[in-house]
């Protein structure tokens, strides 16, 4: 079960009454997923630390406020810990959704994509993210312009057609082929229909898209026994000509298969495809007219160069991963439950719902990949183990030692977490011992004391200045004041 599968199904037990609402629920659990490999160190476990926030509203507008609350709570949440984050645009889900936002950091050992506009300032992920791709030329009409086939004696790539054609792969139309199988059945052989993707030839397609058109289902690619079945012909040959093609009807699709074409093909002629017979393509195919598709959708994965669809300027991919995700559900979660709460009216009403994520060990682990050198990381004072080190250049010289006491008792006062290094080594050994820990303010004492003075140093810029011991309790909140470390 999903956590929003276990909290509407409380809903349904508890609520009664717009009375009750709006109500926030949150768990903090341990979390598996099924990764294929762990990898780049903590960013991608099998096992990791995830709070579940859900949120329960009368009405649209009240989902709007909780949605807000959230995205501000988890903005102050990561301002906090130091990091540097986007808000991108996302993908609601299997569960489908109104809006959907995902919490990102960006870091080059990261493996998602994000495509951004530097202009305008949009940003999303890949299964979500759109552009332009600018218009493309048709081909002119073979002979009379009705479908044409053509001898292709064991061309099946898109790049050897299009040199054995001699055309732009711009002017062929690529034909992906799935399985689409209900959510309840997915290890089952019933409950499957086959779905079949045409994308713009130097295009590549876009699962989470593909699936997000046919509502969510999940998607598996066709086995060669079943290309056959359907198409009549081996991969590499495969086209949209004399499939059973099913309809849609105010989202619901009937019986057959189901054909989805890319929006960058709708409007397009003279294209060229599979003739869903070996060795052979087709030419003069027309969206539309040649054959009448399930649905236009947008299936096709964003490239980097592409126009951004808001300003026009280009989009860049950055590797980034997810710290947190909120989403808006609307009605859906709470309906396939049967979460029902009388309303202001006397009638009943299906509360609106929410769900925030936060993958809280990501937090540490974003920290880090964003503030290391060759000598360790640093941390912020609010997640740092301490916001400052003590440290006596040696534990023999009284005067030192009994100083570094005293600045340690002012500080924690003060209302810092500091720890004393009153340990009898080298010098050199306790500052590497500070670094690797990620402590961000190191204050030393040494021959200045006799001065009034100390160092501080900073670890994230190696900074060090000389502060009067008598002034360091004032000195040291300003500079772990929030924001300003870290």
């Amino acid at each position: 079960m999903t956590a929003e599968e276990v909290a509407t199904e409380i809903a349904r037990k508890e609520l009664r009454s717009y009375k009750q609402l709006p109500q926030v629920w949150f768990e903090i659990q341990t979390k598996f997923r099924d990764e294929q490999r762990s990898g780049a160190g903590l960013l991608r476990l099998r096992e990791f630390m995830m709070m579940d926030s859900h949120s329960f509203d009368v009405d649209t507008a009240g989902l709007d406020r909780s949605y807000r609350r959230h995205h501000d709570a988890y903005c102050r949440i990561f301002n906090r810990c130091g990091l540097r984050y986007g808000v991108v645009e996302a993908h609601p889900g299997e569960r489908g959704g109104s809006a959907a936002h995902q919490f990102v950091v960006l870091t080059s050992a990261a493996e998602d994509l994000i495509a951004r506009c530097q202009a305008c300032g949009y940003a999303a992920n890949l299964e979500t993210a759109r552009s332009n791709i600018g218009p493309t030329e048709d081909l002119s009409p073979e002979e009379d312009g009705e479908p044409l086939l053509v001898h292709t004696p064991g061309v099946k790539t898109i790049m050897d057609l299009a040199t054995f054609l001699n055309v732009s792969p711009k002017n062929l139309m690529k034909t992906v082929a799935y399985v689409a199988q209900e959510k309840a059945s997915q290890s089952t052989a019933s409950g499957q229909t086959p779905v079949i993707a045409f994308i713009r030839g130097d295009q590549q397609l876009n699962e989470a898209k593909l699936s997000a058109a046919i509502g969510g289902r999940p998607l598996r690619p066709m086995e060669p026994e079943e290309i056959l079945e359907v198409f009549g012909a081996p991969a590499g040959f495969l086209g949209p000509m004399g499939l059973n093609i099913a309809a849609t009807d105010a989202g619901a699709f009937g019986s057959g298969v189901i054909v989805l074409v890319d929006r960058a093909l709708e409007g397009r002629t003279n294209l060229i495809c599979g003739a869903n017979r070996e060795d052979y393509h087709v030419r003069n195919i027309t969206p539309g007219k040649s054959f009448q598709p399930t649905t236009y959708a947008d299936l096709r994965a964003v490239g980097a160069g592409e126009e951004c669809q808001r300003c026009g300027h280009r989009l860049q991919l950055e590797n980034a991963f997810p710290i947190g995700k909120i989403l808006k559900h609307g009605t859906r979660c709470s309906e396939a439950t049967g979460v029902q709460v009388l309303g202001r009216e006397g009638k009943e009403l299906v509360p609106r719902m929410g769900t925030y994520t936060l993958r809280m060990e990501r937090l540490l682990a974003a920290a880090v990949e964003q503030n290391h050198d060759e000598d360790g990381f640093w941390l912020c004072s609010e997640i740092a183990p301490f916001g400052v080190i003590v440290t006596p250049i040696s534990v023999r010289d009284e005067v030192a030692m009994a100083t570094a006491i005293r600045l340690g008792d002012e500080l924690e006062a003060a209302g810092l977490d500091v720890i004393l290094d009153d340990r009898d080594e080298r010098p050199g050994v306790k500052f590497k011992d500070a670094d690797l820990v990620g402590i961000p303010y190191r204050v030393t004492v040494g021959k200045k004391v006799t001065e009034g003075t100390i160092e501080v140093v900073d670890r994230s810029t190696r900074e060090t200045r000389d502060a009067r011991i008598t002034a360091i309790g004032e000195y040291m909140r300003e500079l772990l004041r929030p924001g300003r470390s870290g």
